[in-house]
């Protein structure tokens, strides 16, 4: 038997109250309110039982427009959503959501093509999953893309910790592990790209885009260089910390 508690949120940068339930252990449990957008009702039956079963609470939806609706209507904590929708394309979705909201998405696709992977990630998407996949993989790929999920960043955060790492963005001072890292003012600007996105695989053109400006977009090997600086100062040698996504980018894991 489940009970149903709400728990204030700890961050006073989050605005909302916290759905949690009791398990039967006595155990306070965190509930992840999901959104699916898919037109395979079988598959789509079968994320809910699945999602469901390991203590989400699931809504679905069965095309885009339908979709957008039932997100601003009820503001889930992840989407799930295929990209081959009867009416809009799931890349169209991807960046409507993102004009209005950050909340983690993970695609679904048949198609395990490099480069609809590469715009899927440009559009927004946290993750991309091809079919067929297991539940254990999504459940897994599902807790990597809320770990990443960041409070709004309003003038009052002005230090962002995540794990080991302290970045302080008044001073443009960041720290791992305790020890401070002496960074020129664009490896800054990288570290602190990659922690507020911590998590996310983000794709070159992303990540050059922001953090140098538009015209530095097709410089993969500039940002290759200075990864690898900050792996040097990071003390990652094993890749572990930053790491490489062929051919698409890098995410960094700070948990």
């Amino acid at each position: 038997m489940l009970a149903c508690i709400l728990t204030r949120p700890t961050s006073r940068c989050f605005q909302s109250y916290q759905l949690s339930i009791l398990n039967r252990h006595g155990v306070i449990c965190d509930v992840t309110k999901v959104l699916v957008v898919d037109d395979d009702r079988a598959l789509q039956k079968a994320l809910k039982v699945g999602l469901t079963a390991r203590g989400h609470v699931v809504t679905a939806a069965l095309t885009g427009e339908e979709g957008l609706s039932k997100f601003a209507l009820e503001q889930p904590e992840l989407l799930i959503l295929d990209l081959g929708l009867p009416d809009l394309d799931g890349l169209e979705i991807c960046h409507r959501i993102r004009t209005f909201s950050e909340t983690p998405i993970i695609v679904l696709s048949a198609i395990g093509l490099e480069d609809r992977k590469v715009l899927a990630l440009d559009s927004g998407a946290n993750d991309y999953v091809t079919k067929p996949f297991g539940m254990a993989e999504l459940e897994a790929r599902i807790r990597t893309a809320l770990r990443g999920r960041q409070p709004e960043f309003g003038p009052e955060c002005s230090h962002l910790k995540q794990g080991d790492l302290e970045i302080d963005l008044v001073h443009h001072e960041a720290r791992y592990q305790g020890r401070s890292l002496e960074l020129t003012s664009k490896e800054f600007d990288l570290l602190l790209f990659f922690a507020k996105n911590a998590g996310k695989v983000c794709t070159h053109q992303m990540i050059l885009g922001h953090v140098w400006g538009s015209s530095y977009s097709s410089e993969a090997e500039y940002l290759r260089v200075y990864v690898y600086r900050l792996r040097r100062k990071l003390g990652d040698s094993g890749n572990e910390l930053l790491r490489t996504a062929p051919g698409i980018g890098y995410s960094i894991h700070l948990d």
